[in-house]
């Protein structure tokens, strides 16, 4: 049975997490490899984290467990510290956001399966956290811009942003959400790179982050936006997103991490979970994306009907 309680707000409710023993039962039901396990799921609170999350509670419990919905959760470090003190058991999580934002490195791995490996040997040494499976969504931070915003101001690139702001800075107003301006891989770093500190605070809104799409198509606030690669509306909206050609965004592959106690318990969900991993690509999450965010279907009914589709559950 899966509970409905939702988590929206940042101040981390505590859940029971009750992990049977091999060999025991905790009250879990149904039939499967994790019959008898009890589950609390998070994710983050834009369409493709709780789409993310609907999947793993919906393969789970295909598998027996008992799962709670804990989707939803305000921030990236709200869920983090969710999974990190027990108040979840799982989320996927990115290994830029990891790299950067929870492991403080400086530097981005190119490589992609360098870059997850080092992610995972990381975290599991210094904070009992496994990462399960690297799938191939690479859901990076990008800015952009509407295509005739771009084609107006002689944009394509980030690093024509330097030359626009020396040359007409009242053009250069950019829409950021509140995690973004305050990320070591966001903003702050954003503004280092590419050599953009000189920007008046004026020019910079932060807003929501549904906001930032619709202000991009219809003109207002902002000629530039923070958004990201796998979000449909990029081409719903005719965004022109700008080259990253000083390759500041690390990679951002998405990957289900769980503590490592419950993975040693459990190991049955990296099981159940790796194919679906792999299976989910950019092109495939921007279509599931865009029924969430241009469609307006729920999260878990789009969640059900690719699972069910591809196989992963009946």
């Amino acid at each position: 049975m899966r509970l409905r309680t939702k988590l929206f707000v940042p101040v981390l409710l505590s859940t029971s997490l009750l992990l049977a023993a091999c060999g025991g039962s905790s009250g879990g039901e149904g039939e499967g490899p994790l019959a008898g396990a009890e589950l609390t799921i998070g994710s983050k609170s834009f369409a493709e984290s709780i789409i993310l999350g609907h999947m793993t509670m919906l393969a789970l419990e295909d598998a027996g467990a008992a799962v709670e919905d804990q989707t939803g959760i305000e921030s990236s470090a709200n869920v983090r510290t969710a999974l990190t003190s027990g108040d979840i058991d799982l989320y996927w999580e990115y290994t830029g956001t990891a790299w950067i934002s929870y492991l403080n490195k400086t530097n981005p791995i190119p490589d992609a399966q360098k870059q997850f490996d080092a992610v995972a040997e990381a975290d599991l040494a210094q904070n009992d956290i496994a990462w399960l499976a690297r799938s191939p969504i690479n859901n990076a931070y990008a800015i952009a811009a509407s295509s005739e915003t771009a084609e107006q101001l002689g944009v394509s690139t980030m690093s024509d942003l330097t030359t626009l702001l020396a040359e007409d800075p009242d053009a250069l107003t950019l829409c950021v959400e509140s995690e973004f301006a305050a990320r070591d891989d966001g903003l702050p770093g954003v503004l280092e790179a590419y050599d953009l500190q000189a920007l008046p605070e004026q020019n910079i809104s932060t807003v929501g982050e549904a906001i930032i799409y619709t202000e991009l198509r219809d003109g207002g606030t902002c000629n530039f936006g923070e958004v990201f690669a796998t979000d449909a509306r990029i081409s719903a909206f005719d965004l022109t997103v700008l080259e990253d050609d000083r390759a500041f965004f690390p990679i951002y592959n998405a990957s289900p991490t769980v503590r490592a106690e419950t993975d040693e318990n459990y190991p049955e969900i990296a099981e159940i979970l790796t194919p679906i991993a792999e299976a989910l690509d950019n092109e495939t999450m921007a279509e599931l994306n865009a029924q969430v965010d241009i469609e307006g279907r729920t999260a878990e009914d789009v969640a059900e009907e690719w699972l069910t589709q591809e196989g992963f559950i009946d």
